[in-house]
């Protein structure tokens, strides 16, 4: 995965909502959910610490095509779930 940086040339960066000793935890309260450089960069460090992301979503969200072909591609290490 390439990074990107801010104008001051550092490396950007992502913290989740939740951490726990297994997980890190994502919320998101929107209509739709893309695959964006957040859950890109959350599942990178899940998968460097040996971790889950965990991505709680409404019900009623749609899942981007991209998102959901990030998903099966690190099914692993990817789960939503919808609350």
């Amino acid at each position: 995965m390439e990074y990107q940086y801010t104008r001051h040339q550092v490396a950007r960066s992502s913290r989740a909502d939740a951490e726990r000793n297994d997980a890190f935890f994502l919320l998101k309260n929107v209509s739709s959910l893309r695959l964006t450089y957040q859950i890109r960069l959350l599942t990178l460090r899940a998968m460097d610490t040996g971790r889950k992301l965990v991505i709680d979503i409404p019900t009623a969200c749609k899942l981007h095509p991209t998102l959901k072909a990030f998903q099966k591609e690190h099914s692993k290490t990817i789960r939503i779930e919808k609350v």
